[in-house]
């Protein structure tokens, strides 16, 4: 089962990466461009045959490919090179690979939304004492915009709550009813409520604590990230649904707590208030579940699928600039593998449909990844190749070949040092 999942895993990778060379090679050939080589994989040569004036190529580790063209990366402009191609041509060619990895996602969202149907931020209940309740909002109403930003699907809303959060003096939606569109604006709900201040993952079968409000009883009583709670007051609460059913069967009300939690097999002991604790909530709930849609529709939520997910990589990428996300956080190959490993697992029990369409889905994240990534500014990154060549189409003359050059390699050495740390940072993961 581990080599199947390795081998689904290494498929998927090699798809999205191939497409993308696909795009170069193509728009390569559109502009006249010599293309010494086009590989599936890395490393030694395995399986090749030459036709015209490329060679084509299976490499020894199944991991990414290349589209190797004459002069990309030195100062040939000899006839057929990359150099000697005009500059838009080049900005084409170069900006082809992370478009077609855009246009991937794109052909297989509309695959999986098309099988299993679209999510609109359909409202599912607008709480009657709410000022979402007073300001018009109901039922069956659909979100189309959250804070000026457009809403594809009840998914990227629900990334903007996770990633922006609730604003503290207004909401403002675009909501759709019917046909007729209009704006709603009105302050978010303030509830008081005792809390422990833990988060925990529901897909777990254990309460395995992920981590700690700003003020948490339990943290400030000696637990941490890491540690499973097994027992209240005497009550078993070693599963999410047993600790679910006590917390609503015993309401948090400030009383002291006897709490039993485990770390690292071993059983401790300790005491805890729940303290008051302030939170906000827009007063409504939104669906999250498929529903069928015709093909127009579909084809309508494909692009808006799309725009979320490149939405959710930047403020992702954003996230490790402001501190929500660690480099710890990132994951190269074998991260993804793994992953892959635990949708397919997860996904098993409930049908070889559901399983394809899990793995479809992976795809689309990671290709819209993969573009959004390459066009990041980056020295040897498309993005960065991308720079310079703007800067050559304004300045109306090339750019210095062996200062870019240069630039790319120290980029290059850096992407390397990267992906090596991401490895092992996966593998540790794995244990």
């Amino acid at each position: 089962m581990v080599i199947l999942i390795i081998i689904i895993g290494l498929l998927i990778l090699s798809a999205t990466i191939m497409f993308h060379e696909l795009g170069h090679f193509i728009f390569a050939k559109l502009c006249k461009v010599k293309v010494n080589e086009f590989a599936l994989g890395m490393g030694p040569k395995i399986l090749s045959f030459q036709k015209g004036e490329t060679t084509y190529a299976l490499r020894l580790f199944p991991i990414g490919g290349m589209c190797a063209m004459q002069g990309e990366d030195d100062d040939d402009d000899s006839e057929g090179s990359f150099q000697k191609a005009k500059v838009w041509q080049r900005i084409l060619i170069v900006a082809a690979g992370p478009v077609f990895n855009f246009i991937l996602a794109f052909i297989i969202a509309l695959i999986v939304i098309f099988s299993t149907g679209v999510d609109p931020a359909r409202i599912v209940e607008v709480n009657t004492d709410s000022p979402a309740y007073s300001a018009g909002l109901r039922e069956g109403d659909i979100i189309t915009k959250y804070e000026g930003n457009g809403v594809s699907n009840a998914r990227e809303l629900y990334m903007y709550y996770v990633f922006d959060g609730l604003p503290e003096d207004s909401i403002d939606l675009e909501v759709q009813r019917g046909s007729e569109k209009f704006d709603l604006s009105f302050s978010p709900q303030i509830t008081e409520q005792y809390m422990l201040g833990i988060n925990y993952s529901t897909e777990s079968d254990s309460v395995t604590i992920t981590g700690f409000s700003d003020e948490s009883p339990l943290r400030d009583a000696g637990l941490e990230a890491g540690d499973t709670i097994t027992s209240i007051n005497g009550n078993d609460v070693s599963t999410v649904d047993k600790f679910d059913e006590y917390i609503e069967n015993n309401p948090l009300d400030g009383s002291v707590l006897e709490i039993e939690y485990e770390r690292e097999g071993l059983s401790y002991k300790t005491e805890a208030s729940p303290i008051i604790t302030e939170s906000m909530n827009g007063g409504f709930a939104f669906n999250m579940a498929r529903e069928k849609a015709d093909f127009g529709t579909s084809v309508s939520y494909s692009f808006g699928e799309i725009k979320y997910w490149i939405n959710t990589t930047i403020k992702s990428i954003g996230g490790l600039f402001t501190g929500r996300f660690a480099v710890t956080d990132l994951s190269g190959p074998v991260g993804v593998v793994s992953a892959i490993g635990d949708v397919y697992e997860s996904a098993k029990p409930a049908g070889g449909f559901t399983v394809l369409m899990s793995l479809l889905n992976i795809v689309i994240l990671l290709s819209a990844n993969l573009g959004v990534m390459n066009l990041l500014p980056l020295p040897a990154l498309d993005g960065g190749r991308l720079i310079f060549l703007f800067i050559e189409l304004f300045r109306r003359k090339p750019c210095n070949q062996r200062i870019e050059g240069t630039i790319h390699f120290i980029g290059i050495v850096a992407l390397l040092g990267l992906a090596v740390f991401v490895a092992f940072n996966d593998v540790l993961k794995l244990f």
